[in-house]
């Protein structure tokens, strides 16, 4: 699947990296690699939507990224 948005840190108990995406939707972050956790930053990046996992922060679903890029 192919996501677009803005990067963002939500200060969750420890702290989550998020996705608050062009679709409206919020994905917890998850996979890529550390330069991808850049606040403000807009990406467009391909992975999969884990739907099924839930998590502590409780934000949306994980978006596990297997390759992004930095846009405009």
């Amino acid at each position: 699947m192919k996501l677009a948005g803005t990067v963002e840190f939500r200060n969750i108990e420890t702290g989550v990296w998020v996705l608050a995406g062009d679709d409206g939707k919020t994905y917890l972050l998850a996979g890529g690699d550390r330069k991808i956790k850049k606040s403000g930053a807009r990406i467009e990046a391909e992975g999969d939507v884990d739907e099924e996992t839930l998590t502590f922060a409780m934000v949306g679903p994980r978006f596990v990224v297997k390759t992004y890029r930095f846009v405009g």
